[in-house]
């Protein structure tokens, strides 16, 4: 097990998370929040789907994702159908035209990340990913799973600097 110096520098380290976050942010479109582009990035990833369970992945309250879907349909990127299991309910799709501005963000997300990690290696850029799964992991995706680990009371109060890392969360 690491020595506790080392879980310190990791805990400031982190904070470059949030530095890498606003430059992805930066490349998206100007019609594509990140709100917008994690409910894409969503429906690609697991596919069709209920609000509910978008809130759920997305981390947000329903309303909140009800707000970011509206504004993905108001695009014509996803589709809203009735569920034939609850009429109540709609199941969102990506539509075609989600699908093309998909590709758009991952070309751009490639491009910013080809451009800031050129001097690494491959050998480098593939431990960074093995790593960053291994982390992903360790904290279990909390999203799909609905458990939380237990923290410290006194741990459980953002700073400043982590509060802006927790309201402008996107999927991993």
């Amino acid at each position: 097990m690491a020595a506790q110096r080392h879980y310190d520098e990791l805990a400031r380290q982190m904070s470059a998370f949030g530095a890498v976050k606003r430059d992805m942010a930066r490349i998206l479109p100007h019609d594509c929040p990140t709100g917008s582009a994690a409910v894409l990035t969503l429906l690609k990833r697991y596919g069709d789907m209920r609000m509910s369970r978008m809130a759920e992945l997305l981390a947000v309250d329903v309303s909140v994702a009800s707000r970011h879907v509206a504004h993905v349909a108001d695009r014509g990127w996803i589709e809203r159908h009735p569920d034939p299991a609850d009429k109540r309910s709609r199941i969102l799709s990506l539509s075609e035209k989600g699908s093309k501005q998909m590709e758009v963000l991952n070309e751009r997300s490639t491009q910013l990340l080809a451009d800031r990690l050129s001097d690494w290696s491959d050998d480098e850029v593939d431990q960074l990913i093995a790593l960053m799964t291994r982390l992903r992991e360790s904290f279990g995706d909390c999203r799909t799973t609905g458990s939380r680990a237990t923290v410290p009371q006194a741990a459980t109060e953002p700073t400043t600097e982590s509060t802006a890392q927790i309201t402008t969360r996107t999927p991993a």
